[in-house]
Protein backbone atom coordinates (compact mmCIF):
# COMPACT_ATOMS: atom_id res chain seq x y z
CA UNK A 1 0.00 0.00 0.00
CA UNK A 2 1.06 2.94 -0.42
CA UNK A 3 1.89 5.95 1.63
CA UNK A 4 -1.31 7.53 2.96
CA UNK A 5 -1.37 10.71 2.57
CA UNK A 6 -3.28 13.10 6.05
CA UNK A 7 -4.53 15.87 5.24
CA UNK A 8 -4.97 18.24 8.26
CA UNK A 9 -7.66 21.38 8.48
CA UNK A 10 -6.30 24.09 7.41
CA UNK A 11 -6.81 27.26 9.90
CA UNK A 12 -8.48 30.33 8.30
CA UNK A 13 -5.60 33.21 8.82
CA UNK A 14 -6.61 35.02 11.40
CA UNK A 15 -6.44 38.55 9.81
CA UNK A 16 -9.44 37.49 7.44
CA UNK A 17 -11.38 36.18 10.00
CA UNK A 18 -10.99 39.79 12.04
CA UNK A 19 -12.12 41.68 9.01
CA UNK A 20 -14.74 39.68 8.80
CA UNK A 21 -15.97 40.04 12.52
CA UNK A 22 -15.75 43.95 11.39
CA UNK A 23 -17.79 43.65 8.79
CA UNK A 24 -20.40 41.80 10.71
CA UNK A 25 -19.99 44.79 13.47
CA UNK A 26 -20.43 47.42 10.99
CA UNK A 27 -23.64 45.94 9.82
CA UNK A 28 -25.00 46.05 13.34
CA UNK A 29 -23.76 49.51 14.06
CA UNK A 30 -24.68 50.94 10.44
CA UNK A 31 -28.01 52.42 11.55
CA UNK A 32 -26.31 54.37 14.15
CA UNK A 33 -23.54 55.27 11.93
CA UNK A 34 -26.00 56.62 8.79
CA UNK A 35 -27.81 58.79 11.44
CA UNK A 36 -24.92 60.07 13.27
CA UNK A 37 -22.93 61.35 9.65
CA UNK A 38 -26.60 62.20 7.89
CA UNK A 39 -28.00 64.22 11.25
CA UNK A 40 -24.52 65.07 13.07
CA UNK A 41 -21.88 65.15 11.47
CA UNK A 42 -22.46 66.96 8.32
CA UNK A 43 -25.01 69.47 9.98
CA UNK A 44 -21.86 70.22 12.26
CA UNK A 45 -19.48 70.76 8.98
CA UNK A 46 -22.02 72.82 7.28
CA UNK A 47 -22.81 75.19 10.43
CA UNK A 48 -18.95 75.39 10.75
CA UNK A 49 -18.71 77.04 6.96
CA UNK A 50 -21.85 78.90 7.78
CA UNK A 51 -20.07 80.67 10.16
CA UNK A 52 -18.07 82.36 8.24
CA UNK A 53 -21.01 83.58 6.09
CA UNK A 54 -24.09 86.07 6.62
CA UNK A 55 -26.54 83.19 5.56
CA UNK A 56 -30.08 84.39 5.87
CA UNK A 57 -32.64 81.81 4.57
CA UNK A 58 -34.49 84.21 2.35
CA UNK A 59 -31.56 86.27 0.83
CA UNK A 60 -28.68 83.42 0.52
CA UNK A 61 -25.27 83.99 1.31
CA UNK A 62 -22.04 85.33 1.45
CA UNK A 63 -18.65 84.81 2.97
CA UNK A 64 -17.53 87.67 5.75
CA UNK A 65 -14.85 86.20 7.51
CA UNK A 66 -14.85 86.57 11.26
CA UNK A 67 -17.57 89.87 11.09
CA UNK A 68 -20.32 87.19 12.74
CA UNK A 69 -17.48 87.07 15.95
CA UNK A 70 -17.12 90.72 16.08
CA UNK A 71 -20.53 91.31 15.88
CA UNK A 72 -21.32 89.11 18.20
CA UNK A 73 -18.04 89.76 20.85
CA UNK A 74 -18.30 93.15 20.54
CA UNK A 75 -21.59 94.70 18.80
CA UNK A 76 -24.25 92.59 20.32
CA UNK A 77 -25.47 93.62 23.66
CA UNK A 78 -28.17 90.90 24.04
CA UNK A 79 -25.36 88.36 23.03
CA UNK A 80 -24.14 89.11 26.30
CA UNK A 81 -27.50 89.67 28.28
CA UNK A 82 -27.76 85.75 27.34
CA UNK A 83 -24.00 84.85 28.14
CA UNK A 84 -24.86 86.66 31.88
CA UNK A 85 -28.04 84.79 31.98
CA UNK A 86 -26.82 81.15 31.07
CA UNK A 87 -23.57 81.73 33.44
CA UNK A 88 -25.71 82.82 36.42
CA UNK A 89 -28.61 79.58 36.00
CA UNK A 90 -25.95 77.22 35.62
CA UNK A 91 -24.02 78.33 38.79
CA UNK A 92 -26.69 78.16 40.60
CA UNK A 93 -28.99 75.69 39.06
CA UNK A 94 -26.52 72.90 38.59
CA UNK A 95 -25.00 72.70 42.44
CA UNK A 96 -28.42 73.29 43.57
CA UNK A 97 -30.15 70.20 41.30
CA UNK A 98 -27.01 68.00 42.43
CA UNK A 99 -27.53 68.42 46.27
CA UNK A 100 -30.76 68.07 46.38
CA UNK A 101 -30.34 64.78 43.81
CA UNK A 102 -27.41 63.30 46.77
CA UNK A 103 -29.42 64.35 50.10
CA UNK A 104 -33.06 62.27 48.08
CA UNK A 105 -30.85 59.71 47.41
CA UNK A 106 -29.35 59.47 50.88
CA UNK A 107 -32.82 59.47 52.26
CA UNK A 108 -33.95 57.13 49.48
CA UNK A 109 -30.77 54.38 49.92
CA UNK A 110 -32.78 52.55 52.78
CA UNK A 111 -34.96 48.88 53.05
CA UNK A 112 -38.09 50.66 54.30
CA UNK A 113 -41.51 49.57 53.02
CA UNK A 114 -42.84 51.40 50.17
CA UNK A 115 -39.44 53.27 49.51
CA UNK A 116 -39.44 51.84 45.57
CA UNK A 117 -42.88 54.12 45.48
CA UNK A 118 -40.75 56.75 46.50
CA UNK A 119 -38.08 56.50 44.14
CA UNK A 120 -40.33 55.99 41.08
CA UNK A 121 -41.87 59.41 42.27
CA UNK A 122 -39.25 61.22 43.01
CA UNK A 123 -37.75 60.41 39.34
CA UNK A 124 -40.90 60.98 37.78
CA UNK A 125 -40.19 65.25 37.07
CA UNK A 126 -37.13 64.00 35.30
CA UNK A 127 -39.14 61.51 32.67
CA UNK A 128 -40.83 64.77 32.00
CA UNK A 129 -38.41 66.89 32.29
CA UNK A 130 -38.38 68.96 29.12
CA UNK A 131 -41.87 68.78 27.86
CA UNK A 132 -43.82 71.40 27.11
CA UNK A 133 -46.48 70.36 29.62
CA UNK A 134 -44.07 70.85 32.90
CA UNK A 135 -43.05 74.40 31.67
CA UNK A 136 -46.85 75.37 31.53
CA UNK A 137 -47.73 74.29 34.24
CA UNK A 138 -44.65 75.83 36.36
CA UNK A 139 -45.78 79.10 34.71
CA UNK A 140 -49.11 79.04 35.94
CA UNK A 141 -48.02 77.66 39.04
CA UNK A 142 -45.85 81.56 39.32
CA UNK A 143 -48.35 82.91 37.50
CA UNK A 144 -50.06 86.29 38.75
CA UNK A 145 -53.02 84.19 40.40
CA UNK A 146 -51.05 81.29 40.54
CA UNK A 147 -50.63 78.87 43.34
CA UNK A 148 -47.63 80.31 44.76
CA UNK A 149 -49.19 83.74 45.32
CA UNK A 150 -52.11 81.89 46.77
CA UNK A 151 -50.26 80.09 49.15
CA UNK A 152 -48.02 83.99 50.15
CA UNK A 153 -51.63 85.78 50.01
CA UNK A 154 -52.57 83.55 53.15
CA UNK A 155 -50.02 84.62 55.11
CA UNK A 156 -51.06 88.56 54.64
CA UNK A 157 -48.61 89.24 52.22
CA UNK A 158 -48.99 90.78 48.80
CA UNK A 159 -48.68 88.91 45.38
CA UNK A 160 -44.87 88.87 43.96
CA UNK A 161 -44.94 89.24 40.05
CA UNK A 162 -42.08 86.58 39.72
CA UNK A 163 -42.39 86.05 35.79
CA UNK A 164 -42.58 89.64 35.30
CA UNK A 165 -40.23 90.91 38.22
CA UNK A 166 -36.22 91.12 36.90
CA UNK A 167 -34.92 90.13 40.17
CA UNK A 168 -37.39 87.04 40.50
CA UNK A 169 -37.85 86.01 37.00
CA UNK A 170 -34.72 83.62 37.02
CA UNK A 171 -35.24 82.68 40.23
CA UNK A 172 -38.45 80.35 38.77
CA UNK A 173 -36.24 78.75 36.10
CA UNK A 174 -33.53 77.44 38.85
CA UNK A 175 -36.56 76.51 40.44
CA UNK A 176 -37.81 74.24 38.06
CA UNK A 177 -34.39 72.87 37.23
CA UNK A 178 -34.23 72.20 41.21
CA UNK A 179 -36.92 69.92 40.67
CA UNK A 180 -35.94 68.27 38.15
CA UNK A 181 -32.99 66.26 39.99
CA UNK A 182 -34.73 62.67 39.35
CA UNK A 183 -31.67 61.80 37.34
CA UNK A 184 -28.73 62.74 39.21
CA UNK A 185 -30.78 60.86 42.09
CA UNK A 186 -30.90 57.43 40.43
CA UNK A 187 -27.00 57.79 39.32
CA UNK A 188 -26.20 59.00 43.26
CA UNK A 189 -28.18 55.70 44.28
CA UNK A 190 -26.33 53.65 42.66
CA UNK A 191 -23.27 54.55 43.43
CA UNK A 192 -24.06 54.46 46.96
CA UNK A 193 -25.41 51.11 46.30
CA UNK A 194 -21.78 50.31 45.41
CA UNK A 195 -20.44 51.21 49.19
CA UNK A 196 -19.46 48.36 51.34
CA UNK A 197 -21.57 48.35 54.78
CA UNK A 198 -18.48 47.30 56.68
CA UNK A 199 -16.94 50.60 56.36
CA UNK A 200 -20.15 52.51 58.05
CA UNK A 201 -20.06 49.41 61.02
CA UNK A 202 -16.06 49.82 61.20
CA UNK A 203 -16.69 53.40 61.74
CA UNK A 204 -19.89 52.95 64.12
CA UNK A 205 -17.25 50.61 65.82
CA UNK A 206 -14.71 53.61 65.81
CA UNK A 207 -17.22 56.67 67.26
CA UNK A 208 -17.55 58.15 64.11
CA UNK A 209 -20.94 60.16 63.75
CA UNK A 210 -23.38 60.58 60.40
CA UNK A 211 -21.27 64.12 59.88
CA UNK A 212 -17.92 62.03 59.80
CA UNK A 213 -19.78 59.05 58.14
CA UNK A 214 -20.20 61.03 55.34
CA UNK A 215 -17.15 63.42 54.79
CA UNK A 216 -14.90 60.39 55.41
CA UNK A 217 -16.24 57.22 53.50
CA UNK A 218 -19.84 58.22 52.04
CA UNK A 219 -18.35 61.76 49.84
CA UNK A 220 -14.66 60.21 49.24
CA UNK A 221 -16.57 56.94 47.33
CA UNK A 222 -18.85 58.75 45.57
CA UNK A 223 -16.47 61.54 44.15
CA UNK A 224 -16.27 59.45 40.63
CA UNK A 225 -20.58 59.69 40.53
CA UNK A 226 -20.12 63.15 41.36
CA UNK A 227 -18.02 64.11 38.25
CA UNK A 228 -20.00 62.14 36.10
CA UNK A 229 -23.55 63.78 37.53
CA UNK A 230 -21.28 67.14 37.26
CA UNK A 231 -19.81 67.33 33.69
CA UNK A 232 -23.81 65.73 32.52
CA UNK A 233 -25.46 68.53 34.33
CA UNK A 234 -23.20 71.45 33.35
CA UNK A 235 -23.62 70.39 29.42
CA UNK A 236 -27.42 69.74 30.18
CA UNK A 237 -27.13 73.45 31.82
CA UNK A 238 -25.61 75.40 28.97
CA UNK A 239 -28.32 73.66 26.72
CA UNK A 240 -31.26 74.75 28.97
CA UNK A 241 -33.89 75.88 25.84
CA UNK A 242 -37.73 74.34 26.52
CA UNK A 243 -38.01 75.61 30.18
CA UNK A 244 -37.15 79.69 28.96
CA UNK A 245 -39.04 79.42 25.77
CA UNK A 246 -42.77 78.31 27.12
CA UNK A 247 -42.36 80.08 30.53
CA UNK A 248 -41.50 83.25 28.61
CA UNK A 249 -43.26 83.04 25.69
CA UNK A 250 -39.70 83.00 23.95
CA UNK A 251 -38.99 86.92 24.53
CA UNK A 252 -36.28 86.33 27.50
CA UNK A 253 -38.09 88.54 29.58
CA UNK A 254 -38.05 91.16 31.86
CA UNK A 255 -35.02 92.67 30.13
CA UNK A 256 -33.41 89.65 29.25
CA UNK A 257 -33.07 87.78 32.37
CA UNK A 258 -34.34 85.17 31.28
CA UNK A 259 -32.96 84.66 27.97
CA UNK A 260 -30.77 82.30 27.84
CA UNK A 261 -28.36 81.04 25.21
CA UNK A 262 -29.65 78.55 23.50
CA UNK A 263 -33.38 80.48 23.30
CA UNK A 264 -31.48 83.63 21.96
CA UNK A 265 -29.69 81.21 19.49
CA UNK A 266 -33.23 80.20 18.88
CA UNK A 267 -34.34 83.52 17.76
CA UNK A 268 -31.55 84.74 15.75
CA UNK A 269 -31.84 81.32 13.61
CA UNK A 270 -35.55 80.38 13.63
CA UNK A 271 -37.27 84.34 14.07
CA UNK A 272 -34.69 86.77 12.14
CA UNK A 273 -33.28 83.82 9.78
CA UNK A 274 -29.61 85.02 10.33
CA UNK A 275 -28.48 81.26 10.06
CA UNK A 276 -25.06 82.49 9.81
CA UNK A 277 -24.86 84.64 13.09
CA UNK A 278 -26.41 81.94 14.73
CA UNK A 279 -24.23 79.01 13.44
CA UNK A 280 -21.42 81.43 15.01
CA UNK A 281 -23.23 81.43 18.39
CA UNK A 282 -23.18 77.42 18.47
CA UNK A 283 -19.48 76.90 17.84
CA UNK A 284 -18.76 79.62 20.82
CA UNK A 285 -20.88 77.76 22.60
CA UNK A 286 -19.34 74.49 21.86
CA UNK A 287 -16.04 75.61 22.03
CA UNK A 288 -16.77 77.32 26.17
CA UNK A 289 -18.85 73.89 26.93
CA UNK A 290 -15.92 71.73 25.57
CA UNK A 291 -12.84 74.30 27.71
CA UNK A 292 -15.12 73.44 30.68
CA UNK A 293 -15.68 70.05 30.45
CA UNK A 294 -11.49 70.12 29.83
CA UNK A 295 -11.24 72.05 33.08
CA UNK A 296 -13.22 69.65 35.10
CA UNK A 297 -11.64 66.85 34.11
CA UNK A 298 -8.21 68.38 34.37
CA UNK A 299 -8.51 68.97 38.13
CA UNK A 300 -10.72 65.74 38.93
CA UNK A 301 -7.44 64.15 39.94
CA UNK A 302 -7.53 66.34 42.64
CA UNK A 303 -10.81 65.55 44.18
CA UNK A 304 -11.85 62.49 42.47
CA UNK A 305 -11.17 58.89 44.58
CA UNK A 306 -10.84 55.93 42.52
CA UNK A 307 -10.25 52.32 44.16
CA UNK A 308 -7.69 51.07 41.68
CA UNK A 309 -5.67 54.07 42.77
CA UNK A 310 -5.38 52.82 46.30
CA UNK A 311 -1.67 52.40 47.19
CA UNK A 312 -0.23 54.49 44.24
Amino acid sequence: MGDAIIKFPTRQPKKSRFGRNNIVGYLFISPWLIAFILFGLIPMVVSFGLAFTNYHILRGWDFIGLDNFHRMFYEDRRYWNSVRATVKYVIIAVPLRLVFALAVAMLLNTKRRGVAFYRAAFYAPSVVGGSIAVAVMWREIFAREGLVNYLIGQFGQESIWWLGHPDYAIWTLILLAAWQFGSPMLIFLAGLKQIPGQLYESASIDGANGIQKFFRITFPLLTPVVFFNLVMQLIAGFMTFTQAFIITNGSGRPLDTTLFYALYLYKRGFETYEMGYASAMAWVMLVVVALLTAIVFATSARWVYYESQEGK
